[in-house]
């Protein structure tokens, strides 16, 4: 969540510099786990959200974990768009791991814990095995793994 703020922070500092945008309405909103994209038209909406874009790929940050809204239109003969940040797995994708794990045949047991996927084994290859399938899904979020006890 971190990286987020900061490019965030980044894309505001190149929207006050960038001389196309000076004299528009265009901003950007951060509220804890939502953006809001506001700007004179559709043309001007585009170019902030490429320049939100480019600044979350600068810091690592997957698109597939963003969620863009409609366009809205605002006040002021202005329109607006929602991002929402997708934190967590839904209880589909990670059944659909499980599933994978299951059908694989792999020694581990495979659970879920709230938005999280817990997967457990005795051996390490096993682990790393279930890994590399969960790598190979093409799943709609991208994963990260931690703790590999």
């Amino acid at each position: 969540m971190q990286e987020f703020k900061n490019a965030v922070d980044q894309a505001k500092r190149e929207l006050a510099n960038r001389f196309d945008l000076k004299a528009t309405k265009c901003e950007i909103q951060f509220e804890k786990e939502n953006l809001t994209l506001v700007a004179d038209d559709e043309f001007r909406l585009k170019q902030l959200k490429d320049i939100v874009e480019s600044k979350l790929v600068k810091r690592g940050l997957d698109l597939r974990n963003f969620e863009y809204g409609k366009l809205e239109p605002g006040t002021k003969l202005t329109v607006h768009q929602d991002v929402k940040v997708k934190q967590g797995l839904s209880q589909d994708i990670g059944r659909t791991i499980v599933k994978a794990i299951k059908d694989r045949g792999l020694k581990v047991q495979a659970q879920i814990q709230g938005e999280e996927l817990r997967v457990s084994g005795r051996d390490k290859d096993e682990l790393q095995k279930a890994i590399a399938l969960v790598k190979g899904l093409d799943l709609p979020v991208p994963v990260q793994f931690v703790n590999y006890r």
